[in-house]
């Protein structure tokens, strides 16, 4: 035997010897006349605890939280693939074709659009701003998509699209946790975490919630966007990589053996049951579950998370770069995932900030560049997942933060450099496909220059509503009751759009 592996069996002891010494110092202190102070300390820990195990509808098994549930009601998606291009893309050179703006290139605009309005940048009087497209009509449906989408339009028939999607934030960090969280405030669980609350994963190797990320940078709202607020934290998403292991550590350390590995966990575990028993915090359990589900990882999660076993005409398809860091790879192990029963996958793709303060960030460059960078492997994932037989349960959502002004972005009144958009909250767009959403179907519109939403007005919560009811929730009675009263994603609103469900 080697040294390390006689190191690590002596860390093993020594955990074992702790477990052993803690049920010495319990029994003192609940025996003795300390005891009453330790009951009284309990019962003032308990009273701090921000999470119960309480819900209107769901049953909570702190002792297996993962396990597979049935929703209230027959739902048509088992999972969701949710897209979100952070930084907040130009619906006006995506999906929203607006002719009469293109005629109002250049004008100033008119002060009706400017007064008693707030913007992150625009001041003074800017320009207004044409699309930096050319549109066409595609499919059956003969719905619009810009030329910056040319392989997305092949598949148009299979989209539904908001056009008429509206937030009450304008800075990218709130009104992304608006998206994800139904609160523009830090605290709330994510969509991806109420999911995986309310059904478990069918995959007991996997975490239910896996987060992609690609672009460079995290979302500005960071990782809150994916959290578990007041969950307990094994519903949090698990953040994994597209290059290299797909999570940090997961390999055994040099001369420690699979059979030690487990030995010290289930050491770590003991003496986390004995903390459970004493303290009945929920979060202890939350923590026994995740070094399972790290042990479990070891195995499953380097297949899964590996794209090279995939025949070549996939990586045609999907224009993937084995080796890489980027969208096309996590929007190809997006399918792995819920092919192998994860619950929620998001996927996060950084950049889209069309300002125009320099080239990157420009509307007529940088941002062309985007589109190319999802376009194909957006594309392929539906077709994937059709031709596999899991887009009729796998719920594809799509979409940014907020839109984007009709008018030129401004900043101290001058023009900027290069053409580009500033933040907008009155109209932007989102699409979803599959599990039982309409296809080839547009709901809502916006006036002829796409500024404010005239018909079919929605917000984040009544997104997130529909896509509850597509998992088998009323989004009313999926509840946690925290601090003394029933929360819920939706909080109080949220409507479900029936007129997009097939």
């Amino acid at each position: 035997m080697t040294q390390k592996e006689l190191h690590n069996q002596r860390l093993v002891k020594e955990a074992e010897q702790t477990v052993m010494r803690m049920n010495t110092r319990r029994h003192f202190l609940k025996e003795s006349a300390m005891g009453l102070g330790a009951l009284a300390f309990g019962s003032l820990f308990g009273s701090c605890s921000n999470t119960t195990a309480q819900s209107s509808s769901v049953v909570f098994d702190p002792a297996h939280p993962l396990m597979p549930k049935l929703p209230p009601f027959a739902a048509k998606a088992k999972s969701v693939i949710y897209l979100h291009m952070a930084g907040a893309p130009s619906q006006l050179e995506l999906f929203d074709y607006k002719p009469e703006l293109m005629k109002m290139d250049g004008q100033d605009c008119p002060p009706s659009l400017l007064e008693g309005k707030r913007f992150a940048f625009i001041r003074g009087v800017p320009k207004m701003l044409g699309p930096q497209a050319k549109f066409a009509q595609h499919g059956q449906s003969g719905l619009w998509v810009s030329e910056h989408m040319p392989h997305l339009s092949t598949v148009v028939d299979e989209l539904c699209f908001l056009k008429g999607v509206t937030t009450d934030q304008f800075n990218h960090a709130p009104a992304q946790l608006m998206v994800h969280t139904g609160s523009a405030r830090l605290g709330r669980p994510s969509l991806g975490a109420w999911t995986t609350y309310g059904l478990g994963t069918e995959n007991q190797n996997l975490p239910g919630f896996v987060v992609l990320t690609s672009g460079g940078r995290n979302p500005d709202a960071g990782k809150s966007v994916w959290g578990s607020g007041f969950l307990p934290s094994v519903y949090q998403g698990v953040q994994c990589r597209s290059e290299g292991d797909p999570v940090l550590f997961i390999k055994d350390p040099d001369g420690m053996s699979r059979d030690l590995r487990k030995a010290s966990i289930d050491a770590i575990n003991q003496v986390n049951a004995e903390e459970y028993k004493a303290y009945n915090d929920p979060e202890i359990l939350s923590r026994i579950s995740q070094y399972e589900m790290a042990y479990k990882m070891q195995i499953a999660a380097p297949e899964v998370m590996n794209i090279n076993n995939e025949p070549q005409y996939i990586h045609d398809m999907y224009g993937t770069k084995p080796g890489e860091s980027c969208f096309a790879n996590n929007v190809l192990l997006a399918r792995k995932l819920v092919e192998k029963g994860v619950r929620f996958v998001q996927l996060f793709d950084w950049g889209w900030d069309s300002h125009g303060t320099d080239a990157s960030l420009a509307i007529d460059l940088g941002f062309i560049n985007k589109c190319r960078s999802v376009d194909k492997c957006i594309t392929a994932l539906l077709l994937d997942l059709k031709q596999r037989g899991l887009l009729e349960e796998t719920l594809v959502v799509w979409g940014g933060e907020f839109g984007r002004t009709p008018m030129m972005e401004n900043r101290e009144g001058k023009q900027n450099p290069y053409k580009g958009r500033d933040h907008h909250t009155e109209a932007f767009t989102i699409w979803m496909a599959g599990a039982g959403i309409k296809k080839g179907f547009s709901y809502g519109e916006t006036d002829e220059i796409g500024y404010s939403t005239i018909s079919g007005k929605v917000e984040p919560y009544d997104v997130q509503a529909t896509i509850l009811q597509q998992l088998g929730f009323d989004h009313e009675k999926f509840t946690y009751e925290f601090q003394g009263r029933q929360f819920r994603l939706t909080d109080t609103r949220g409507k479900l759009i029936n007129d997009i469900l097939a």
